[in-house]
């Protein structure tokens, strides 16, 4: 019987490489950008996909803009901007938009999970095919970063510098950790989702308020520390919600959450305990990301109000192909735009700090506010070198849709220990600190418990061959 004639039988690693080489547009980097903003299916809601990119460029933007660096006789010094410059405070309300990543993580992973379901698939196969586009990039990172490392130790560099720089350009951990834990939970808590409904996040808020009662007013420790998993959870659930209707994008719905998020957060922040910065910095007693807090909450809550408030508009813009174009091109490089983003700012530091060619006028000043414009430009142009070169491990990661995917509750267990194993890593690693941690200059057992966690994913990816979780861009 000629080669493929037995029914069922698994394809060869040659031959899933042929096939994965047939399924690729021919062309250069932009043409098959345009070609897959071409392909848009009509009942694809593109403004999920704007909303995400405009997060995204936006978190970049706002790390650019508050972190001060100096050079002088004694090396590099850095601070927040927020430490000294308390009327930049306010502005966080604008540049903090990670709960609209959330809402719209939550969108597109129900979207994606129902999807995927419908074709017959089980949740193990969607969360090896979802969690790919994560540590995929992810481990391309940590790995460049160990090397680089390496390779600047041999070369002199001091422990003190690679530790405080390692430190820096793996900032953006802090948000991967929490963002894949929801994703593995994105199954179970969307099942509880189809219960449930909005009840769902209403409790999960509720939870949030009592962890801040217990760590600021009952001053028990530790019992707060879950709000950085309720809170982000809470938000993921509103995309489940906008997603299956039962948060319409209307403006009935969208005005009042709106209004009322922004009158909460006025007075939880001006009126209340909380702060009025959405970004913790050195020196705040209490933080509103370190954990979450009720007032991030209602953040996200006038953040969603206005992101529904405006869907209507925001598609009827997307149907023109420049601006859609644009989107598609963001959004399959997101994650290396956002994990390469620090990196930037370090090399930018050290080619105009490190040769005197930024001026160094006083935090908040004007001559200073004006030259964020430069600075910007120079930091953007880097990293769309960074992502030239390492974009690719992202736009790779579409999994072959050949069989239903795992199942049983072997491949279940595995997958769960490996995506335990990276998240525990990836957290261990984001609370190391800026100490030099060795010549890779990250902590040895964690970064290597995560590569053993990536190897467990990939190993089963391949053995179970888990169907697409969504389309890319989704």
């Amino acid at each position: 019987m000629p080669d493929g004639g037995t029914r069922g039988a698994r394809p060869t690693p040659g031959a899933r490489r042929a096939a994965r080489r047939t399924r690729r547009p021919a062309g250069s980097l932009i043409a098959r950008i345009g070609q897959a903003a071409e392909r848009t299916p009509a009942r694809r809601d593109r403004y999920v996909d704007l909303v995400r990119a405009f997060a995204i460029t936006a978190v970049v933007t706002g790390h650019w803009l508050v972190v001060s660096i100096t050079h002088g006789p004694g090396g590099f010094a850095g601070r927040s901007v927020l430490e000294t410059v308390p009327w930049t405070r306010p502005l966080t309300w604008v540049f903090q938009v990670m709960p609209l990543f959330f809402l719209v993580g939550g969108y597109a992973n129900a979207a994606s999970l129902t999807s995927h379901l419908r074709r017959g698939g089980g949740p193990t196969a969607w969360v090896l095919g979802r969690t790919a586009r994560l540590v995929r990039p992810t481990t391309v990172l940590l790995c460049t970063l160990a090397a680089v490392a390496l390779v600047a130790r041999l070369a002199g560099v001091g422990p003190s510098l690679i530790g405080d720089a390692i430190w820096l350009a793996l900032i953006p951990l802090w948000f991967l950790v929490v963002y894949i834990a929801v994703v593995v939970l994105a199954p179970p808590m969307y099942a509880l989702h189809r219960r449930a409904g909005l009840v769902v996040p209403v409790v999960l808020t509720a939870l949030v308020g009592a962890g801040d009662l217990t760590r600021l007013v009952l001053d028990v420790p530790y019992v707060g520390q879950a709000n950085y998993l309720l809170a982000w959870l809470a938000v993921h659930q509103l995309g489940f919600a906008w997603q299956d209707g039962r948060l319409p994008a209307r403006p009935l719905v969208a005005a009042p959450m709106a209004v009322l998020g922004a009158g909460a957060l006025v007075v939880l922040t001006v009126a209340g305990p909380y702060p009025v910065s959405m970004v913790g910095f050195a020196g705040e007693e209490l933080q509103n990301t370190a954990p979450p807090t009720l007032a991030l909450l209602a953040l996200a809550t006038a953040q969603a109000g206005v992101a529904l408030w405006l869907r209507d508009l925001g598609n009827r813009w997307l149907r023109r192909r420049g601006p859609w174009t644009a989107v598609v091109a963001v959004n399959s490089v997101i994650m290396t735009l956002f994990l390469w983003h620090m990196t930037a700012l370090i090399i930018g530091a050290l080619a105009l700090h490190g040769t005197d060619l930024m001026p160094q006028p006083a935090p908040g000043s004007l001559p200073w506010v004006l030259l964020r414009i430069p600075w910007l430009l120079c930091l953007a142009v880097i990293l769309a070198v960074l992502v030239a070169v390492f974009g690719r491990a992202e736009r790779r990661t579409e999994p072959p849709a050949a069989s239903p995917g795992a199942r049983g509750p072997v491949a279940a267990v595995l997958t769960a220990l490996g995506a335990a194993a990276v998240i525990a890593a990836l957290l261990g690693i984001a609370l190391a600190g800026p100490a030099y941690h060795g010549w890779t200059g990250l902590p040895p057992a964690a970064l290597a418990v995560y590569l053993a966690g990536a190897a467990l994913l990939a190993l089963l990816r391949r053995r179970h061959q888990a169907p697409p979780a969504g389309d890319r861009a989704a």
